[in-house]
């Protein structure tokens, strides 16, 4: 076989790899950007890039072509009430998101980190290769032996990295699993759906239809289904349901149609299950469980991890973790470990889901909170200006840390980011 070595091996090049071969390639690394398929390709995900990964892409000159801004977002609940979440600037990112197919995403991202001096390897990454214990490389299926310094998982929920070095317990793992289509047809604003599948027994996650560029919306579904990867089915059987409850609610045409199309795939959420680093072998993105637990987010911190992951193996090439981890400590951790248990418990209690939808999206209560869960729900309470919505997210953050204080689920993420064993 063929031997090459890196100074630092990406294995994945959606955002998070991209991303952090972008730096480190800016910064003079040699860089091996591995995946295993050609590029461009498509990923099921909602479109959505939050303002946080917004304000990456602008802090690394990145632009996106086409994308188009998304601003306030709807909250639909069991009743078919909704609520208007604002989305605001804070003082350390945009007032905007922006909506673009995963495939042009993905593969503006990937082109930007070539242009920067990373290689592209399209391979699998196959038997591990290590080094006095240490992961060091892969065997790849186009025959190669890469080894690296430093390694990067930005593989995906079910990360082949992450397994080769012993950083994931899948039967702890937060798992979801969402699937998604398109559907020719305008959207007005983002909107999620909070249904019911029986009265009183809430969906455990929810639907969405969000705009997209050239006038083409995404919808999809998402389930959380805890440890239990089987239960993926369900969204697959709940998809044409909830096309249905629009048409229902008169969020979507009933001329519009589900098309046969649609692409599935795995979440892995709240860094449950997953220790993010150890030595030289970090996990960035969904590889890490940086999914944000309580609407399924994962593009923005899988922008700012990448970038993390790369900017801590140049501060500290022999020994990348330490850094890395206090950077997810300080940005992370508190909000991933207490919703991540919250998460967790509403799963397995679909009356509490369903009581839930209904008291936010009543009309009082969801104008009252409306800012404040805004801020909160989409993790932008850090940076956030002073003000009613500053205070209420404070506030439910507050309350999330009391609820949870003695969860189990909570507990692990943290010593995951204190533990080197």
């Amino acid at each position: 076989m063929a031997a090459e070595h890196a100074d630092v091996a990406v294995i994945g090049a959606g955002p998070a790899g991209s991303v952090a071969a972008l730096v480190l390639a800016r910064a003079g690394a040699r860089v091996a950007l591995v995946d295993k398929a050609e590029f461009p390709r498509d990923k099921a995900c909602g479109d959505l890039v939050g303002p946080r990964g917004v304000q990456v892409l602008d802090d690394l000159g990145v632009r996106l072509a086409g994308a188009e801004p998304v601003g306030d977002m709807r909250v639909v609940g069991p009743t078919g009430r909704s609520v208007r979440l604002p989305c605001r600037a804070g003082r350390t990112y945009p007032g905007h998101g922006v909506a673009l197919a995963r495939a042009a995403l993905d593969h503006t991202l990937r082109s930007a980190a070539l242009d920067a001096g990373s290689v592209a390897c399209t391979a699998r990454a196959g038997a591990p290769l290590f080094d006095q214990g240490r992961l060091a490389g892969f065997e790849l299926s186009n025959g190669a032996r890469l080894r690296a310094d430093v390694v990067i998982g930005a593989d995906g929920a079910t990360s082949r990295v992450a397994a080769a070095a012993g950083l994931v317990d899948a039967r702890r793992a937060l798992w979801g699993f969402a699937l998604r289509s398109y559907l020719d047809t305008s959207v007005d604003l983002p909107t999620i759906v909070l249904w019911e599948e029986a009265r009183w027994r809430g969906f455990p996650g929810y639907g969405w239809i969000f705009p997209g560029p050239g006038g083409r919306a995404n919808l999809g579904v998402g389930v959380g289904v805890l440890g239990d990867r089987t239960a993926a089915g369900h969204a697959g059987r709940s998809l044409g349901a909830f096309v249905g409850l629009l048409h229902r609610f008169g969020l979507l045409d009933h001329a519009a149609q589900l098309p046969a199309e649609r692409l599935g795939g795995w979440l892995k959420m709240g860094m449950v299950g997953t220790i993010p680093a150890r030595g030289r072998v970090l996990l960035a993105g969904d590889a890490a469980g940086l999914v944000n637990p309580l609407q399924g987010e994962g593009i923005s911190e899988a922008l700012a991890s990448g970038r993390a992951a790369a900017e801590a193996v140049l501060a500290c090439p022999a020994a990348p973790a330490a850094h890395y981890r206090a950077f997810l400590s300080q940005r992370y951790a508190g909000f991933h470990a207490a919703n991540g248990a919250i998460q967790a418990a509403l799963v397995r209690r679909p009356t509490v889901v369903a009581a839930t939808g209904r008291l936010l999206t009543a009309p009082v209560i969801g104008r009252a909170i409306a800012g404040g869960w805004a801020v909160y729900w989409n993790e932008l309470l850090d940076g956030a200006r002073p003000g009613a919505a500053r205070s209420t997210a404070a506030l439910a953050r507050a309350l999330a840390r009391a609820a949870t204080s003695r969860s189990r689920t909570r507990r692990s993420v943290t010593d995951a980011l204190t533990s080197e064993t």
